[in-house]
């Protein structure tokens, strides 16, 4: 995402060097040098041909959610100050870190970041009990192990075998594509909330030890879940209010996972309309319902 940001602002640069120029310099020259000069359109053409693609991809998205969405400067206010008290004197050190130019390059990537919330997010709703349902889960670790297998008839297959009794650490070992925990039996450890993809973690937590659950979908492929054991969190997980977004943040990816996500975007895009003018790149919007499927 930075390699975006980036190339942005160098293309926006060619518009500055053009501005400074005195009245007697070459319009269509960027930089001199006693080894020749760099033209404004061989600049143009090198960043196109590096980073167009990217940049011109979120330009469109941000030109499309911000027709439909607006974030205000209040939001974005709130969000950097959160941002900066976690990090307190780490923060121009992180600036630097994550290539910002500086903090106004940083404060409209967050608010790319919250246009992209509020569009994703629009229609899904979080209620204060699932919010407080959440925090209890992140002062409560689980104990887990899984089997983790591609598609769904091979989660089903297994599944039939553990409901006619086979050992569940012996099917984690043969099938198991997550290959670290399949040599233990498919053993997991403990974990906390927000530490495993959502739809994983949201069935986990509503299981009964020693249960074990109907497969799970996730980016991965399917799960199948056996819950070991549940104790009071290790961590200090701070108050209820401290963690607001935090929770709320997960309460969301829980009702509406990654490919739901992106199946939304994709849909706004295409509503949307978009042509693309430019031939390098005419094709880049072209296959969403394409996208969408393979997001499923």
């Amino acid at each position: 995402m930075k390699k975006i940001v980036i190339a942005v602002m160098l293309i926006a640069g060619i518009v500055t060097l053009s501005a400074c120029s005195s009245g007697k310099s070459d319009p269509d020259v960027v930089v001199k040098t006693k080894a020749g000069d760099i033209k404004k359109e061989d600049f143009y053409n090198k960043m196109k041909d590096q980073y167009g693609e990217n940049v011109l991809q979120e330009m469109v998205i941000v030109k499309v959610l911000g027709d439909k969405y607006n974030v205000s400067d209040k939001e974005v206010d709130k969000k950097v100050k959160t941002i900066k008290d976690q990090l307190g004197d780490q923060f121009q050190g992180y600036l630097q870190q994550q290539g910002y130019a500086d903090e106004k390059d940083f404060r409209n990537q967050v608010k790319n970041s919250l246009l992209m919330e509020k569009a994703i997010f629009s229609n899904v709703k979080v209620t204060d009990k699932e919010m407080k349902e959440q925090y209890n889960r992140m002062k409560t670790d689980l104990k887990a192990s899984h089997i983790l297998v591609k598609d769904e008839k091979t989660a089903k297959d297994v599944q039939k075998k553990l409901d006619k009794g086979e050992d569940f650490a012996k099917l984690a070992k043969k099938y198991s594509t997550d290959t670290a925990s399949a040599e233990k039996g498919g053993e997991l450890g403990w974990f906390s909330a927000g530490s495993m993809v959502p739809q994983f973690e949201d069935a986990a937590y509503k299981m009964k030890k020693g249960e074990i659950s109907k497969p799970v979908k996730s980016d991965y492929g399917y799960h199948i879940i056996k819950l070991e054991d549940t104790r009071k969190s290790e961590n200090d997980v701070g108050s209820f209010e401290d963690n607001k977004d935090k929770i709320k943040n997960d309460v969301r990816n829980q009702k509406l996972p990654s490919d739901k996500q992106q199946e939304k975007l994709n849909k706004i895009l295409k509503d949307a309309d978009i042509k693309i003018e430019i031939k390098q790149f005419k094709d880049m919007f072209k296959d969403l319902d394409k996208q969408t499927k393979a997001a499923q």
